[in-house]
């Protein structure tokens, strides 16, 4: 009865390329996004407006443009993909490489902007005692600010791994739509239902898709809440 559940290897293998890929999306944004965060939330310097739009332009932007813009900065006969190739052995487009890189740029202002808002929520009276009492800007940052700013981070890395996890346009206009390389889930259940036949795999890889984002989504709050109670305590 429950046979028409079960997902194909082709919907496995669909499955977990775009946790791999979500996963590493979310991973390669932490650091630059923890960076641009606090940049934001705490410098002031000449260009603050122009950072700010264009860290949150992926989300204006049709995906597609994106998708395009990374074909031709980093695509195989473009000047800087060419290099990454030769010389450094990166290739991203038509790799799933290149895929992790798009869902990451996608996701990358929800990180920002979930980091930068609990950034902003600390208590700057906090950041300079520990600054009067001899820590570097560096140490502060590290041992006040960032642990304040946990439930953020926290909660930034999970939007940004359920938003690469839904990743569409970018992915298939950079890297295509290759199964077993860059077939992610929405990819697939676009492919499923473009065949005669697939409406039912189509609807498999839906449901997976709304169990794994409204999971992420759960355990974003769930984790921001109980980080926050740890921070408190």
């Amino acid at each position: 009865m429950t046979d028409w559940l079960t997902l194909s290897p082709a919907e496995a293998t669909a499955v977990a390329l775009s946790l791999k890929v979500a996963l590493w999306a979310m991973l390669a944004s932490l650091m630059p996004g923890v960076a641009v965060a606090l940049a934001l939330a705490r410098g002031r310097f000449w260009g603050k407006t122009l950072l700010n739009g264009v860290v949150h332009l992926p989300l204006v932007m049709p995906p597609v443009v994106t998708g395009y813009l990374l074909l031709l900065t980093l695509g195989r006969k473009a000047p800087l993909g060419q290099f990454l190739a030769d010389h450094l052995g990166l290739v991203f487009s038509f790799r799933w490489t290149g895929a992790a890189l798009a869902c990451a740029i996608m996701g990358f202002p929800l990180m920002v902007r979930a980091i930068r808002l609990s950034i902003e929520a600390v208590d700057r009276r906090l950041e300079a005692a520990a600054g009067t009492l001899g820590a570097s800007p560096l140490w502060v940052f590290l041992t006040v600010t960032l642990p304040l700013a946990l439930p953020g981070v926290v909660a930034g890395m999970i939007l940004s791994f359920a938003k690469a996890m839904g990743e569409f346009g970018a992915t298939i206009t950079f890297v295509s739509n290759i199964p077993g390389e860059t077939q992610t889930l929405p990819s697939a259940i676009y492919s499923l239902t473009q065949v005669p036949g697939g409406d039912l795999g189509a609807f498999r890889l839906t449901l997976v898709s709304i169990a794994i984002s409204l999971a992420a989504l759960m355990a974003s709050e769930v984790l921001a809440r109980r980080v926050a109670h740890g921070v408190a305590a």
